[in-house]
Parts: C-alpha cells; sequence; structure tokens
C-alpha cells in the first residue's frame, strides 16, 4: 500500500469550487469557507472553476499540495468530487471533501456531514486514511459506474431537475420515466476471473458504495468479507422484461427491497471485463460513473484499484455518529 501522505497544518488547504451555480452561489461558498477557517486558526487557497477547467484547476491544486504537503478539497456534487479524485489519486495527495448534492454518498459513507460549515471544521480535524476506490478504464470512480439503462436514467434526471428543481422526488420521478421506456438492450461478453458469460440486460451497475447498495435494497452478501470496501465491488444486472414486470421493478426500488426482485441478477468481482456488442463501426459506448456521463472506448474493465485513496476523515467517534444519524435518510 502506498504510504499515507502528511499534512502540515501551517500550509493551506487547497479548495477547488465548482462555481457553476452562479456568482451569487460562489460567494456564499466563499463566506462559508473562510468563516470556517479563521474559526479554526488554518489558512486556504480557494480556487473556484468553471465545469470546463475543473480538471486542469484540481491538477493544479493536487500538484500544490504535493509540494507543501497539504490536501486538495473538493467542494461540489459527485462530479466535483470525482474529478478531484482524479487528480488526488494521480498525484499522491491527501483529498478532503465538503459536499453539495442530493444525495451524497461518498461523503455519508465516511461520516462528512451535508453542511458546508461542519464539512469544513472537521477538515481542520481530520486525518488522512486510505478509502478503497475502484476504475472503469483509465477512470477512477468513487460511487457508482454502469451502463446501459442507467446512464439514460441520469440524463432524464438532469433534464427534469433543469425543468423542475432538484429534489429526492423529482429524481424518483425521472427514474419512473425512464424505467417505464427502457426498450434497448446491451449483448454483453462478461470475463470476471476464470467465469466468461454471453448475456443480454437493461444495464449493468457497478457499485463501490455499501450505503448506496443498501438503500437500494441491494446489499452484498458477503462472498467477499467487508464488500464493497475490503477488496472487491459488487454488480446489479436487470434482464430485459415486459411493462408489467418493470412497474413491479419500480415499487421495489421505491420500498428498498430491490434486491428481492427476480429481475435483477447480483455478484461480486475484483476485476471484471466487459466488450458490449456495437454498431458496426462503432467503437464508443456511454458509459456513467459517480453522476457524469460520457463515452468510454470498448472493452471495459471494471476494477478494484490495488492503490487508495487517502480521505481525510474524522476522528472515529463522530465518523460512527454522523453515518448512524444518515441511516434514516431514504436514497435514490
Amino acid at each position: 500500500m502506498a504510504a499515507c501522505p502528511e499534512i502540515d497544518p501551517a500550509s493551506p488547504l487547497q479548495f477547488v469550487i465548482n462555481a457553476a451555480a452562479g456568482s451569487s452561489d460562489a460567494e456564499s461558498k466563499r463566506e462559508v469557507i473562510e468563516a470556517a477557517l479563521r474559526a479554526g486558526g488554518r489558512r486556504g487557497d480557494l480556487l473556484f472553476s468553471r465545469p470546463a477547467e475543473l480538471p486542469r484547476v484540481a491538477q493544479m491544486a493536487a500538484a500544490q499540495a504535493i509540494a507543501t504537503r497539504t490536501a486538495v478539497v473538493a467542494v461540489g456534487g459527485d462530479g466535483t468530487l470525482n474529478t478531484v479524485a482524479q487528480a488526488a489519486y494521480a498525484a499522491g495527495c491527501a483529498m478532503g471533501v465538503v459536499p453539495q448534492g442530493t444525495f451524497n454518498y461518498f461523503a455519508r459513507t465516511h461520516g462528512i456531514p451535508a453542511d458546508q460549515a461542519e464539512a469544513v471544521d472537521l477538515l481542520l480535524r481530520a486525518a488522512p486514511a486510505p478509502v478503497q476506490v475502484a476504475g472503469i478504464n483509465e477512470r477512477v470512480f468513487l460511487v457508482n459506474a454502469s451502463l446501459g439503462l442507467y446512464p439514460e436514467l441520469l440524463e432524464d434526471r438532469e433534464a427534469y431537475k433543469a425543468r423542475f428543481g432538484r429534489s429526492r422526488w423529482v429524481a424518483f420521478v425521472a427514474a419512473c420515466a425512464t424505467l417505464l421506456r427502457a426498450q434497448r438492450r446491451l449483448r454483453l461478453h462478461i470475463e470476471t476471473g476464470g467465469a466468461v458469460r454471453d448475456l443480454q440486460t437493461l444495464t449493468l451497475f457497478v457499485g463501490n458504495n455499501r450505503l448506496q447498495l443498501q438503500q437500494f435494497g441491494a446489499e452484498p452478501e458477503d462472498t467477499v468479507a467487508g464488500t464493497p470496501g475490503a477488496g472487491s465491488i459488487a454488480a446489479l444486472m436487470l434482464r430485459p422484461i415486459g411493462t408489467l414486470s418493470m412497474i413491479r421493478l419500480i415499487l421495489h426500488g421505491a420500498m428498498g427491497t430491490l434486491g428481492e426482485a427476480q429481475s435483477v441478477e447480483r455478484f461480486e468481482f475484483h476485476r471484471m471485463v466487459v466488450r458490449p456488442t456495437l454498431a458496426p463501426g462503432g467503437r464508443l459506448v456511454k458509459v456513467a460513473f459517480d453522476g457524469e456521463v460520457t463515452r468510454m472506448r470498448a472493452p471495459l474493465d471494471f476494477r478494484v484499484l490495488e492503490k487508495p485513496l487517502f480521505l481525510l476523515m474524522p476522528p472515529r467517534d463522530e465518523a460512527a455518529t454522523g453515518t448512524a444519524s444518515d441511516a434514516g435518510e431514504s436514497g435514490g
């Protein structure tokens, strides 16, 4: 395992902040972060960036963090966290999180509060600890990666949010609309260890976050102890089904019993290579990871990465309290 990076309290934390929401939101973030830093007697460099510039800014911040023995801190939703995680993982520096968004599975799993001021306050008392991350081809993902129906669901959800606002109910309605018109089948050749399969599915979903899988009602059965998070990750596949069965599936999802649906298959793995059947001349497949949708070249190589990400974590007693208080929230 890679050596845990040291943090120099005298060095300013490198905050990478997604400024897509507009100037007033950016100013609000600045005020909250600077107030928390003053209260804790620490310094921080606040780097605001538009989404298109986030990868470059994150790489610069990670390089500065390595040079000055500090951490890079992601301020934003799942996409921002993923972008900063790419840079932090590549550089080998510690990473902190100030979450924003609807579900915040990664932050909640590790006991990081949703309140911005509380999250920054915690960063000032936290220490880096190794956490498992997964990869799909050259990309790191923290929570999940998928192809097929799930990327379409994410795109529909963003369209619904743009029209009706951000809420879990909007996300749920968008999911229902996507599922009810699901028709396109994936034909996949899958290799896991020594096993080879050819199958058809509506979606392949790979989870690296136990909290999200729990709230789907599809928690792994620990055929590999501690999954996910202890050397393996979990996969869910949705078999092609009719409209009536899809309605039953939506009800299972709403009740957090997705794992009980007969149309859903679950398994765990360390590495899985997926070769989708593409249209003639096609080389790219639509993939989602941590809430972002892109196109990747096949085959798709899903795996647990050998090197961990070093995350600024709360003291053990605070993490246990925070996770317990979040357990009652519903996910989607």
